[in-house]
This record gives C-alpha cells, structure tokens and sequence, in this order.
C-alpha cells in the first residue's frame, strides 16, 4: 500500500528546544535509533533498507526535492532478515550511497519527528506529517507540517531542498 508524507527537512542549530517543545507538548519518544540506510541504484524515485535497532524497513519513495512542505508517495516494508535482503539487492542493482546517523523518533498523533545527527553533515530536524497513521487529506498534512514548522520557529534559510543522500553523494564528487 502506498502512503502520502508532507515533509521538510532543516539544519537544527539548537536541538535542545526542539526536544523541549516535543517533550512539553506530550509528544511520544520513540527512543535513539541508530540507522543504516543503504540507497540501492534504481532507474525511478528512491529505494533504501533501513537497519535500525528501532525501524528495519525496505522503502520505496518518489519526492521533488524542494526547501519546505513537500510531498512524498511512499512504500514501506518490513524486513525480518536485512542482511540478506541488502545482498540481493546489491548484487541485482548496485549500492548507491550509504548513510549512517543517529536518530531520535517522536510522534503527535499522525506526526513524526526526527532529530537526527550525521557524521561530517551535522544536525538536522525532521517533520514528517503521514496519512499512513490517521487518514488525512494532503492538505491537512501541510497544515501540520507548517504548524510545527513555526512552532519550532524554523528559519526559511535551514530548510533543505535534497536528502542526505544527495549531500553524502555531493561530499564525495
């Protein structure tokens, strides 16, 4: 089954106050999940395994990349044996960039936060508002994610057009 995300991603220059405003308005933590996620080389969208001791999913995604509010269609899979699926896949497409980072998971309700510290990239903050977990329309989706986009008080400058992927992939060019 396919889902719709409306998601930003953004530089996060003071993660504590973004913990603050999670914690103070009852958000459910998930815990530190720390995540490999291998990008395998596909002719459309995205297509990652995530190893996590938390989240352990194969993905499908397509998405613009854009700074602020933008959709994604996702599929999402879990995997019982990652390590032989990773194989697989590699030897049947090629691995095209890995990402490793540490994360922290939060939820309100349908929305999901992620605080999430890359190696070399630095800190970033995550909001993923989801129909996969209440059935929303795309433009309550937006609604939510601008909500906690000025909640946070994000600056328009932190937000990020491409995924770590795409900077890992432009580090190493």
């Amino acid at each position: 089954m396919s889902y719709l995300n409306v998601e930003i991603k953004a530089k996060c220059n003071a993660p504590e106050k973004v913990r603050h405003y999670l914690l103070a308005n009852k958000a459910e933590y998930k815990g530190l999940d720390i995540q490999t996620d291998t990008y395998f080389k596909v002719p459309n969208g995205r297509l990652k395994l995530r190893q996590g001791n938390i989240e352990n999913n194969l993905i499908y995604y397509e998405r613009t990349n854009q700074a602020g509010p933008k959709q994604s269609h996702f599929q999402l899979v879990k995997v019982e044996d990652a390590e032989g699926l990773k194989a697989a896949l590699a030897k049947a497409n090629g691995i095209k960039v890995v990402v490793e980072k540490k994360r922290e998971i939060y939820f309100i309700e349908n929305v999901k936060f992620h605080l999430d510290t890359l190696a070399g990239l630095g800190t970033f903050v995550e909001i993923e508002a989801s129909n996969m977990y209440k059935d929303v329309t795309k433009d309550v989706l937006r609604e939510q994610c601008e909500y906690y986009m000025t909640a946070f008080e994000m600056d328009a400058a932190d937000l990020l057009a491409i995924s770590y992927s795409d900077m890992l992939l432009a580090n190493t060019i």
